[in-house]
C-alpha cells in the first residue's frame, strides 16, 4: 500500500468507531502508559486531540501526567514555515482552534525542543519498526528531528501494526521508539 493508501484506510478505521468505543480504547492506552516504564523524566510533549478527527483523546494522558507533576509542554503550529513549537501548558492554559482544528495555546514562550524528553506522537498507521504514517504534513517528523536522539517518541494508536513500510518511509521520516495501544506497549528495538 501507498502512505496515501494508508492514510485513507486508516481515517475510515476512525471514523468508524463509536464514542463509547473511542473514550474505552484511549482510557485503556493511558493505562498502558501508566505502568509504563517513563515516568522518571522531567518535560513531556503531548498533543491535544482533534476530536473530530478522532483521534487518540490525550485527557487521561493528560491528567496523569499533572499527577505525576510532570512539565507539560503542547504544539503549537506555524503553517507558514510547517513547523512545530512546544507551549507550556497548565490547567488554565487558554486554548484557541487553529485553522486545521489543533486545539493550541492562545500565548505563551516556547521552550527548545532539546529540554523535551518524551514527546507522544499522533499517527494514523505504523509498523514494527517505528515507522509511522501521519497526516502527510511533515510537522512532527521536522520536530521530532529536533529533539535530541535519546528523546522517547511514543506513538498512540487504536489499532495493530502494519506490515514493515519502510520502502515508503522518507529519509526524513523519524522513527518512534514505543507505540501505546490499548492492549500494551511495543517497544521497539
Amino acid at each position: 500500500m501507498t502512505k496515501k493508501e494508508l492514510r485513507q484506510l486508516y481515517k475510515q478505521k476512525r471514523t468508524a468507531l463509536s464514542v463509547a468505543e473511542l473514550e474505552m480504547m484511549s482510557l485503556q492506552i493511558a493505562q498502558q502508559l501508566s505502568i509504563c516504564d517513563i515516568w522518571g523524566y522531567n518535560c513531556y510533549h503531548l498533543f491535544l486531540s482533534i476530536k473530530k478527527l478522532n483521534e487518540v483523546d490525550t485527557t487521561p494522558i493528560l491528567q496523569l501526567l499533572y499527577e505525576k507533576n510532570k512539565q507539560v509542554v503542547v504544539p503549537k503550529m506555524n503553517s507558514e514555515k510547517r513547523t512545530l513549537t512546544s507551549i507550556p501548558f497548565a490547567k488554565d492554559t487558554l486554548l484557541q482552534t487553529n485553522s486545521w482544528g489543533v486545539p493550541e495555546p492562545k500565548d505563551g514562550m516556547a521552550i527548545s525542543a532539546h529540554k523535551i524528553e518524551v514527546v507522544f506522537v499522533p499517527l494514523l498507521a505504523y509498523d514494527l519498526y517505528g515507522n509511522r504514517i501521519g497526516y502527510g504534513g511533515g510537522y512532527y517528523d521536522r520536530f521530532l528531528a529536533e529533539c535530541r536522539p535519546e528523546t522517547l517518541k511514543i506513538g498512540l494508536s487504536f489499532f495493530l501494526p502494519e506490515e514493515n513500510f519502510s520502502s515508503i518511509s522518507l529519509s526524513t521520516d523519524v522513527r518512534l521508539t514505543h507505540i501505546a495501544t490499548p492492549e500494551k506497549i511495543i517497544t521497539i528495538e
